[in-house]
């Protein structure tokens, strides 16, 4: 039956991009993240994007919720309608039948390209590109890929998390509090959540060098349950007054919210989910590289020609792309914030500074930036950059960062 499928989705493909050339290219470099639509492609009319998502596309915050608003979103820049072109299977875990039985759902539906947002989906989305070669893969915060039909995309998240560690580290020293908690999905187990923790913890010692982050490994990338209950312990436990995370939902701002205390949330702007805690979170527009995925899928002529396309098999953008930024600040940020996340931001954007390089920032309570020479060292007191050195190296911060910079504690 996927041989029947797959035969019928080439001769399908074969019709709708008859209009692209095979030489054609796509632009690689990712527009604004608000852009303004552009004039579909010739095959827009029959193209067909499919998204396998790990909770419900009807979520209102946090980790499906940025994506599907993404694509959605990218989908309309483009001129392409979600109602008749976006095909969804919600709520698949990470496991492989399951997400495998999800896109023969979404390849029966005629699917040219094929989103899988989740960690987990990896194993899954390459075994489907081998077997159904004109279809297009893309997996979310993966590391494989193939020279044809398969890529993984994801950016620097840890820019953003350095600007959110700003507003706790504002707040902590606003409310003499030095203890700030994260829930964390897993800890040095992945390179993504090690630099994410790593990088908020540098924007909160940026600020307030006598804070220490206390982190709480959930073991999981959603656990609503103990997202909650994760956040109570750190706050009830170690005194915690401000919480940040990196999970799914908005629980742990809920919970801070429920304690009197402060938070950072993740993925999507939660401060309608706890309006008198939240500061700001650190977020993704996904759009930015959805739009991007499509027009190179539209453009490509075939399946085998968008890693090409595309440019690479692994996209990862960040602040200067648009790809990740920090949600509006709220209220109940400390006088200050906003000056130096917009001063931080700037440095990062330009290319003068970055976050896992051998000079650190000082940050006044006024907001006034000042970088100095210094070590990044790990909690165990190994240096990692001499004082003065260039940045860890991109294939550290996706790859090998197993470790939590000097202020970081497992709780």
């Amino acid at each position: 039956m996927k041989k029947i499928l797959a035969l019928l989705l080439t001769l399908t493909m074969v019709l709708s991009m008859a209009a692209c050339g095979a030489g054609e290219t796509a632009e690689t470099e990712a527009p604004a993240a608000d852009a303004p639509a552009a004039e579909a492609p010739a095959a827009a009319a029959d193209f067909k994007v499919g998204a396998i998502y790990i909770n419900s596309k009807n979520d209102t915050a946090g980790y499906t919720f940025a994506h599907h608003n993404g694509i959605t979103t990218a989908m309309n820049e483009l001129g392409l309608d979600p109602a008749t072109q976006l095909v969804i299977v919600d709520e698949v875990p990470e496991d492989k039948e399951q997400v495998l039985s999800a896109i023969d759902t979404l390849v029966g539906e005629g699917a040219n390209i094929i989103f899988g947002i989740s960690f987990g989906y990896i194993d899954a989305m390459e075994e489907a590109a081998g077997e159904y070669t004109d279809v297009i893969f893309s997996h979310a915060t993966g590391y494989k890929s193939n020279e044809t039909n398969f890529n993984n995309y994801f950016g620097r998240a840890y820019q953003a998390r350095y600007l959110a560690g700003i507003a706790a580290g504002m707040k902590s020293l606003e409310t003499g509090n030095n203890n700030v908690g994260y829930v964390a999905a897993y800890g040095t187990e992945y390179a993504e959540t090690a630099s994410g923790i790593n990088g908020f913890a540098l924007g909160v010692q940026a600020v307030n060098p006598e804070a220490t982050v206390f982190v709480k490994n959930l073991g999981a990338w959603a656990d609503e349950v103990n997202e909650s209950a994760f956040a109570v312990e750190l706050i009830e436990s170690f005194g915690c007054g401000v919480i940040s995370q990196h999970c799914d939902s908005a629980q742990p701002q809920i919970a801070a919210e429920n304690a009197g205390v402060f938070g950072c949330g993740y993925n999507s702007d939660m401060t309608p989910d706890a309006p008198a805690a939240h500061l700001t979170a650190a977020i993704w527009n996904w759009n930015v590289y959805y739009r991007t995925a499509m027009e190179a899928a539209m453009n490509c002529g075939e399946a085998a020609n968008f890693v090409s396309t595309m440019g690479t098999p692994a996209y990862y953008g960040g602040l200067a792309e648009g790809f990740v930024d920090v949600s509006p600040l709220s209220d109940n940020c400390a006088a200050g914030t906003a000056e130096a996340i917009e001063a931080v931001k700037a440095m990062i954007v330009s290319g003068e500074w970055d976050v896992f390089s051998g000079t650190k920032l000082e940050i006044a309570a006024d907001g006034t930036v000042t970088k100095v020479e210094a070590p990044l060292v790990d909690n165990a007191g190994n240096e990692i950059v001499a004082a003065g050195g260039a940045s860890v190296e991109d294939g550290v911060i996706t790859g090998t960062m197993n470790y939590f910079v000097a202020g970081v504690q497992e709780a």
